[in-house]
């Protein structure tokens, strides 16, 4: 594929001088390897993989550069993959897609780069700063309508439960509801597909399929073909307070250590007294065989966090009708909380999240051996290292640094109250058995070793 050069879209067809300055310093820097990298899984977008090898070997070739004008950039892509092309023709949404990169991580993070120096890393600035990102990328739309479902689910699902992540995506769109989700395959594509065919028919032509991704992971999980808004924010921690700030209702589908890691991480933001009067509807769902996953989940959950979390979620098991049915029924309480407390209809700002579960965790060996896995703990705290588990084995499932990692050292060492530890292993162990930790057809080889 020839060279191409691509003129701006959305958010960064107009810049002033400043920003176009900023840019070209961040261009220049650390950053733009991340940028670059970024890119070419934004050019993979549709593919089924989830592995970043699989999108970086074959095309070291490639690279892209920045032309710097007097009031705006255009990019450059050089040696390109032929997959976003059709009839030399790249294909609009990933056109549009690289310009969302480019906005997240060169535009974003060079301003947040400049304004570090003067702001302290506190709760409140790292929720504007989420905030800001979201709103620069347009994804704050000020509708009022409160209709955004987050969907979580994992990456590596069968034919039946990718089939009725679907149909709650079908049932959701006849609702006039809009999908979010972290933009990549598996239950993740299903909900966003099957809710573009409810908005046809109900003529719904304003849907929004919003997918939100950090750079660790979209470069083993593009984004799929449906994703029309892409947020890459900085780290995963971001990430989900973007989901749950942004969230009118959350739907989890079955799914491995990433699902597991959202499911944690929001009880244990939403255990913390300071959100008991929250109404954020909380649905796991899946088909009739998905019912043991379930059942599963909900037992690690009471065992561990207490009936207080159970309670937090409903379980529907085969009923799509009934999932779409609840979150509709429930937008009426959530405009009459947001109304009560004087809070903003499209972000949560009074949901309080603490700095456990705000402060970046970088999944090192060291840090996963110095996990607090023990019961003699606050709810909120347990949750919060538990969550961290789970984060450290997605990097170490997909992330290009944690994988490299593991392969010099060798597997995370988890140790912990041996009850918890063999609660947590035999979990690990179910997502195994049932494929969930990786694609059918990888031969899956433990980034963790626990020990009791």
């Amino acid at each position: 594929m020839q060279n191409i050069q691509l003129n701006p879209v959305g958010t960064m067809n107009q810049l002033s001088q400043l920003e176009v300055d900023l840019l070209n310093q961040s261009a220049n820097g650390e950053l733009y390897k991340l940028f670059r990298n970024c890119c070419l899984a934004v050019l993979y977008s549709g593919a089924e993989i989830d592995n970043s090898e699989s999108i970086f070997a074959p095309h070291r070739d490639f690279n892209i550069n920045l032309i710097i004008r007097e009031r705006g950039v255009k990019i450059e892509l050089l040696n390109p993959p032929d997959i976003a092309f059709v009839d030399g023709e790249l294909i609009q949404g990933v056109h549009e897609h690289l310009f969302s990169a480019l906005r997240d991580l060169l535009y974003t993070g060079a301003k947040y780069s400049a304004q570090s120096l003067n702001f302290p890393s506190d709760s409140n600035f790292i929720t504007h700063s989420v905030f800001d990102m979201l709103r620069h990328a347009q994804a704050i739309t000020c509708s009022a309508e409160l209709n955004m479902v987050v969907c979580w689910g994992g990456h590596s699902i069968g034919t039946v439960e990718y089939q009725y992540t679907k149909e709650v995506g079908y049932q959701l769109g006849l609702r006039r509801l809009n999908i979010c989700t972290g933009c990549g395959p598996g239950a993740m594509k299903g909900p966003m597909k099957g809710a573009t065919i409810g908005h046809a028919k109900q003529r719904y032509k304003i849907g929004r399929y919003l997918g939100l991704t950090e750079p660790g992971i979209i470069a083993a999980e593009p984004p799929n073909a449906i994703v029309n808004e892409l947020v890459i924010m900085p780290d995963i921690e971001k990430r989900l307070e973007a989901f749950i700030r942004l969230s009118h209702a959350i739907v989890i589908f079955p799914g491995g250590a990433g699902t597991a890691e959202e499911l944690l991480y929001l009880i244990g933001i939403m255990l913390d007294e300071q959100n008991a009067k929250q109404v954020l509807p909380i649905i796991l769902t899946g088909p009739e065989q998905s019912k043991e996953y379930f059942e599963s989940i909900d037992n690690f959950i009471g065992a561990t966090l207490g009936p207080e979390a159970q309670s937090l979620y409903e379980i529907v098991v085969g009923d799509a009708n009934k999932v779409a049915r609840i979150i509709k029924q429930k937008q009426k309480n959530i405009r009459h909380y947001r109304k009560e407390v004087g809070d903003s209809y499209d972000f949560n700002w009074s949901l309080k999240i603490g700095p456990q579960f705000q402060t970046p965790f970088t999944p090192s060996h060291e840090n996963m051996a110095k996990l607090n896995l023990h019961f003699e703990q606050p709810k909120t705290e347990l949750a919060a290292a538990l969550r961290q588990v789970f984060s450290g084995i997605v990097a170490g499932n997909v992330k290009a640094e944690s994988v490299k990692e593991i392969e010099e050292k060798g597997p995370f060492q988890l140790t912990g109250e041996p009850k918890l530890m063999d609660m947590m292993d035999k979990l690990l162990e179910s997502f195994v058995q049932q494929q969930r930790m990786k694609l059918p057809g990888s031969n899956y080889v433990p980034c963790y070793q626990i020990k009791k």
